[in-house]
């Protein structure tokens, strides 16, 4: 399926969405096609999944809870197994290389980096320490400074509290840190899970924010995200997953105008 294209769900009719106004920055990063995944031998929790992430662009991926979100995340990245699930079908590529049952290391040191559900510092480490520690897989080591520096321009509040240990800093703090160490690594693909869950508002827009600049820097970003509003208004492209298959797929800025659409999948109006 083609970036901007909308497909049907075999579940029933679902509301039109306008075909993309314009081309996407780049080619194909991450293709994802006909994905199928089981838990277990019984439990199929992605059917037939197809996901295109444009480079240089941003998407998200929305759904309620149980729609399959967490279980693409973790095929892309390669957790699968450490939950008894596998990939049953169908093809994950980076860049036109398959990487669907790569062990996860390889998998980080192919580009993908993935700031998951819950921040998951490491809260006995400084934030320069949790910044070093993302940096171990970066391919290059030479401009290790240059990189923490220019986390403390993104996060002021990081390099203002450089010395404290992370588990110290407040849920938005770590959030930062999160997505800081992550970029240590110079990802081709950033990978977001829930960034906003738990936070303020006012944090949660910094963060959006944060993202916003990322993806405008050039930087690929895949997004899932429980706030549909803040997840739309930062992708380029959205996918809504229901009952583990794709319901719906077009620009962000059609699926966030559409009523229809948010009556049926985002909960609101």
């Amino acid at each position: 399926m083609s970036p901007g294209a909308t497909r049907a769900d075999p579940e029933g009719p679902l509301p039109p969405i306008i075909a993309a106004m314009g081309e996407p920055a780049g080619g194909p990063l991450l293709e994802v096609r006909n994905l199928t995944v089981r838990y277990g031998k019984a439990i199929r929790a992605l059917d037939d999944v197809d996901l295109t992430v444009a480079e240089g662009t941003a998407t998200t991926v929305l759904g309620a809870n149980g729609a399959g979100k967490t279980t693409l995340l973790r095929a892309i990245t390669g957790l699968l197994g450490f939950h008894d699930g596998a990939v049953a079908g169908g093809s994950i590529a980076l860049r036109g290389e398959r990487i669907d049952g790569a062990d996860p290391a390889r998998i980080v040191r192919s580009g993908i980096a993935q700031v998951m559900e819950g921040r998951r510092v490491l809260g006995d480490l400084t934030i320069e320490e949790n910044l070093l520690v993302g940096a171990t897989t970066a391919p290059r080591r030479a401009d290790l400074r240059a990189r923490i520096a220019a986390s403390y321009e993104m996060f002021p509040v990081l390099g203002d509290r450089r010395g404290d240990q992370a588990g110290l800093l407040s849920g938005g703090q770590q959030q930062m840190l999160a997505m800081a160490r992550a970029l240590m690594t110079e990802p081709t693909l950033l990978i977001l899970d829930e960034p906003s869950l738990g936070l303020a508002p006012l944090i949660a827009e910094q963060i959006r924010d944060s993202i916003i600049a990322l993806r405008d820097a050039g930087t690929t970003v895949l997004l899932v995200e429980q706030n549909a509003a803040m997840a739309l208004s930062i992708a380029d492209e959205a996918v809504v997953l229901r009952n583990g298959r794709v319901a719906l797929a077009g620009p962000a800025a059609e699926l966030a105008g559409n009523s229809s659409v948010h009556d049926m999948y985002l909960g609101t109006s």
